[in-house]
C-alpha cells in the first residue's frame, strides 16, 4: 500500500509537540567531489526527509535586468527534461512529495519534501535532479511566466504597501545591489528575453555555487548519495565575486507618494546588520524590546496603546549577506500621519539615549528562548534554518549556543549597539497615503 508524505503530517506536528528536548541539531558538513558544500541533520522518527539546493543567485545578482533572478526560478518546474510542467507536477504527486523554489534577496533556491521510502524517494529525487540540471526555459513557457510577473507587477501599484516597500528600498540601498525589487520592475521585465535567463542559469546554477542541505530519516551515506544525486549533473563553474559593501546614507531622507487611501503607510529604516554581525545579538534582543516582541514592544505601547495611532507598530532587523534594513513600520489615518511619526521618532530615540531597563531585558529574554525550540519542531523548518546557517557559513553550533548568545546580551550592550548601528541622523522615512486635508474632509 502506497503511504503519502500528507497522511504524516499531523503525526510529525504530535512528535515534534512531545518532544520538548529537541533544543538544536547536530550539523554535519562536507563537500561533494564537484565543489557543492553540503549540510546534513539526521532525524529520526518519521520516513520523511527535507532537501533543499540553494544557489548565490538571489535578486541581488540581477545585474541591469530586475526580476531576472525571480524569473529563472519561476520556470525551472515549468518544463524540464522531457516533461512538462503537468508531467513534473503529476510525477511530484504520485508519490507524495512537494517541491518548491522560492528566490530572496541572497539566495535562489529550490525545496523538496517526500518520503524516504526507497521508491518513492527515488521518483521524487530524479524529478528535482532533472529540474536542477535541465530546465527548457522555453519560449511559450518563458511568455506564459513574463506576462504572469507583468500581471503581478502591475497589480502592486495599486498597493501602497508594496509602493512604500519599493521606495523604502530604493531609499536605503540607492544603485546597490538590494536596492530593487526582487520580482523587478514593469520596464525591466519587458525587457526580458528567454535567452537571458538561460544565461543566468548557466552562470550560477553550478556546482561551485551550490549548498544542499538535507534535514530527515537518511543515514549520512544516503545523504551523501543525495547530494551528489543533485549537482553531479551541473557544470563545476564557480562562484559569483562578493556583493558590494553597502554605503550608508548621507542624511535622513523622507519621501511621500501620494496614493487615494485613508491610510498611510509608513516605513522608517537604515541600512542595519548583516548575518555575521559580532552586533547581531545585542541588535536582535534589543528590536525585541523596541519594536520586534509584537504586543509587548515599546513601539507597539506608545503608537497604539497610549494613543491609538495605529493598529500596530513594529520594528524589525533582516539581515543579509551584506547589512539588510532596519524597518519601523506603521499604518495610521492620513491626518494622524505626522503625529504617529513624531511618536514613532521620539520612542526610537529615547531607546538609543537610554537603552532597555532591565526589567524589558529579563522579560525579552524569557520570551525569545522559552519558544525557540518551537522554531524548528519540523524537518521542514529546521532544515530552513540549517540552509541559512549554510548558506551564510555560520557556525554549525549556531542552534546549540543561540540561547547562551541571548544570555550573554547585557542592557548596557544593547544601548551601545543601538547608539552605534542606528542613526536618526541618518533614517529614511517613507510614507505612501492620502494628504491629511483629504482625510479630514
Amino acid at each position: 500500500m502506497r503511504i503519502h508524505l500528507l497522511s504524516f503530517m499531523l503525526i510529525a506536528g504530535l512528535a515534534a509537540f512531545c518532544n520538548p528536548t529537541q533544543a538544536a541539531a547536530k550539523i554535519e558538513h562536507w563537500q561533494t567531489p564537484q565543489g557543492s558544500r553540503v549540510y546534513y541533520v539526521h532525524t529520526e522518527g518519521l520516513p520523511m526527509a527535507d532537501i533543499q539546493v540553494a544557489f548565490d543567485a538571489g535578486s541581488a545578482r540581477d545585474g541591469s535586468r530586475f526580476g531576472l533572478s525571480a524569473l529563472t526560478s519561476a520556470l525551472l518546474d515549468t518544463g524540464a527534461g522531457k516533461w512538462n510542467a503537468d508531467e513534473i507536477a503529476q510525477r511530484f504527486e504520485s508519490v507524495g512529495a512537494q517541491f518548491g523554489a522560492s528566490v530572496s534577496n541572497d539566495m535562489a533556491s529550490v525545496s523538496l519534501r517526500t518520503l524516504t521510502d526507497k521508491p518513492l524517494f527515488d521518483k521524487a529525487l530524479e524529478t528535482m535532479q532533472v529540474i536542477l540540471t535541465s530546465p527548457g526555459f522555453n519560449e511559450a513557457d518563458f511568455q506564459r511566466e513574463k506576462n504572469r510577473t507583468l500581471a503581478g507587477l502591475k497589480q502592486q501599484e495599486e498597493s501602497p504597501a508594496e509602493l512604500a516597500s519599493i521606495a523604502f528600498y530604493k531609499a536605503l540601498y540607492g544603485d546597490h545591489p538590494y536596492g530593487h525589487p526582487t520580482p523587478g520592475s514593469i520596464p525591466t521585465v519587458s525587457g526580458l528575453e528567454a535567452a537571458d535567463l538561460r544565461s543566468f542559469y548557466q552562470k550560477y546554477y553550478v556546482a561551485a555555487n551550490a549548498m544542499v542541505v538535507i534535514v530527515g530519516d537518511l543515514s549520512r551515506q544516503q545523504a551523501e548519495q543525495t547530494a551528489e544525486k543533485l549537482v553531479s549533473g551541473l557544470p563545476a563553474g564557480q562562484k559569483p565575486e562578493l556583493l558590494p559593501e553597502v554605503v550608508m546614507p548621507v542624511k535622513a531622507g523622507k519621501q511621500h507618494i501620494e496614493f487615494p487611501s485613508s491610510q498611510t503607510h509608513v516605513l522608517v529604516g537604515m541600512p542595519g546588520t548583516y548575518r555575521k554581525d559580532p552586533d547581531y545579538f545585542m541588535l536582535y534582543v534589543g528590536n525585541h524590546i523596541l519594536g520586534g516582541g509584537a504586543l509587548v514592544s515599546k513601539l507597539f505601547d506608545e503608537v497604539r496603546e497610549k494613543r491609538g495611532l495605529a493598529y500596530s507598530a513594529s520594528s524589525s532587523f533582516g539581515p543579509l549577506f551584506r547589512k539588510g534594513p532596519f524597518a519601523i513600520s506603521l499604518q495610521t489615518r492620513n491626518d494622524q500621519t505626522g503625529q504617529a511619526l513624531e511618536v514613532l521618532n521620539k520612542t526610537v530615540a529615547d531607546f538609543i539615549a537610554q537603552g532597555p531597563t532591565e526589567t524589558e531585558l529579563i522579560a525579552a529574554k524569557k520570551n525569545i528562548t522559552g519558544g525557540f525550540a518551537m522554531r524548528f519542531d519540523t524537518n521542514k523548518e529546521l532544515a530552513s534554518y540549517v540552509s541559512m546557517i549554510g548558506f551564510y557559513e555560520m557556525p554549525l553550533d549556531y542552534l546549540d549556543t543561540f540561547q547562551q548568545n541571548v544570555e550573554k546580551v547585557t542592557a548596557a550592550s544593547i544601548k551601545d549597539a543601538f547608539k552605534r548601528r542606528v542613526d536618526p541622523q541618518l533614517m529614511q522615512t517613507i510614507t505612501v497615503g492620502g494628504s491629511a486635508k483629504k482625510s479630514e474632509k
